[in-house]
């Protein structure tokens, strides 16, 4: 392995913020590459992953890209958020430099079996249940990815015997589709519209998710969403073993909800683990991301117990659908990663209580018809930020037909955005910022909306 990258002028087009290129400049430095890390943002935007990078030997071109970095390298590293047309990958291209990506270089080298776990949306929680599941077995249990965590440099401890759990984003699944690899067991959660500023269309982002099944063997296993009409189709494209989950319908060969159960019904037996009315986290969505992650790591050696105790016991991730607070009998709750209008519609969906939603934000080309009705229907007021507050807006009166509710406003900065939500809100209501839109418009990243937003709150 060492001999693959040792002495070789190695550029790493892309450091990104979270952790994307710093686990692979961090791996090649370690293996005697000789690093240059490019990118289009400067030091200052860039600091929290330059931090990071402190003391090791790479040298930087920052604010820019240079031709000769893609013309006398030995090799380019392109960081999943590089768009696929960039110039500086058809110059690397045109002079036949090598190129590669930090998962697959990570999937080639891994000694265990990987779980990589994709999906529009519920992949972080899905890959984080799965993982904390196994991680009550006697199995070493690893978790990375696209979860803000590259576990290249932990490969030396990885052994044969462990298991590796993976949440993948379509990008990476593009790079690993061009090397032939899919995961031993692959999970979906569901198929939506996403990132449709870097896809041209939908059929290309649904090509791209494919890479998580076209390179599978038979022996293998492939876990879907039945309830997901999209993912209902894919059946007949899977070489490996099919299991299904479900919160609608009873299956032969899967998950399922019977009562308070969850059942795993797979290769012929079948189990019933009693904890639906224990399960913390809210909404539908949340129990197919549980049926998800019961099924993968139940195929990977886990028992009824095991999944019991994490399902009941887990309150959720940071940023997705998080409880922050109570004050005055008003429920404060930060959904900041909730970046795609299906995502917002299931954090609406998931409370039986009045919400005040706080949404709006980066265009990623999303289609918002479909989340304005939802916002019509079911939200008590709605206050729009950023540059898809007018187009949200528009679209969110055509769907009142004729009825006065929601309120909606369109303050100009976020924190107006929250003072006028929480005037809005009386006792018994949810405050709910849940976006439906990327964070780019007025924040570094959606992490930064999320603590701002449960900062706000902590103030009141």
């Amino acid at each position: 392995m060492q001999d693959k990258f040792k002495n070789k002028k190695i550029t790493v087009m892309g450091l990104g913020l979270f952790g994307g290129g710093v686990g692979i400049a961090q791996f090649l430095a370690r293996q005697g590459a000789r690093v240059t890390i490019t990118d289009l943002r400067n030091a200052t935007e860039l600091a929290p992953s330059l931090k990071q990078l402190e003391g090791i030997p790479v040298s930087y071109k920052l604010g820019g890209h240079c031709d000769e970095d893609f013309i006398n390298a030995d090799m380019v590293i392109i960081n999943p958020a590089v768009p696929k047309d960039s110039r500086f990958i058809q110059i690397a291209r045109n002079n036949h430099v090598p190129m590669d990506t930090e998962i697959n270089i990570f999937f080639q080298l891994c000694p265990a079996p990987i779980i990589g776990i994709t999906g529009s949306n519920g992949k972080s929680t899905t890959t984080t249940l799965t993982g904390k599941i196994l991680q009550q077995t006697q199995r070493m249990t690893w978790v990375g990815g696209n979860i803000g965590k590259s576990l290249l440099l932990e490969l030396k401890e990885i052994k044969p015997s462990d298991i590796v759990v993976l949440e993948l984003s379509s990008f990476q699944l593009e790079e690993l589709h061009n090397a032939k690899k899919s995961p031993g067991i692959s999970v979906l959660t569901n198929i939506s519209p996403n990132h449709l500023d870097r896809y041209s269309d939908m059929d290309e982002y649904i090509q791209a998710k494919k890479g998580i099944i076209l390179h599978q063997k038979p022996e293998d296993y492939v876990i879907l969403n039945y309830d997901d009409p999209e993912l209902r189709r894919w059946e007949r494209e899977c070489r490996g073993s099919v299991v299904w989950y479900s919160t609608k319908d009873t299956l032969t060969n899967g998950a399922f909800v019977q009562g308070n159960d969850i059942i795993l019904s797979v290769n012929g037996t079948r189990i019933a683990i009693p904890c639906i009315s224990r399960i913390m986290i809210p909404g539908i969505h949340n129990l197919q991301n549980i049926l998800a992650a019961s099924c993968a790591a139940y195929l990977a050696g886990a028992n009824g117990q095991h999944i019991g105790n994490v399902v009941t016991a887990f309150a959720g991730l940071e940023h997705r659908l998080e409880f922050v607070r109570e004050v005055h009998g008003i429920r404060y709750y930060n959904d900041s990663k909730a970046t795609t209008p299906k995502s917002a519609m299931a954090a609406i969906a998931a409370f039986q209580s009045p919400v005040i939603l706080i949404a709006g934000g980066y265009d990623k080309g999303s289609d918002f018809g479909e989340f304005a009705e939802v916002c019509a229907k079911h939200a008590k007021s709605v206050v729009l930020i950023g540059k898809t507050a007018g187009k949200i807006k528009e679209l969110v009166i055509q769907k009142m037909a004729q009825k006065e509710t929601p309120s909606i406003r369109t303050p100009n900065t976020f924190k107006e955005a929250f003072q006028q939500a929480n005037a809005l809100a009386a006792s018994g209501d949810i405050v709910l910022l849940s976006p439906a839109c990327a964070s780019y418009d007025m924040f570094l990243n959606y992490e930064e909306r999320g603590r701002q937003f449960k900062t706000m709150v902590q103030a009141l």
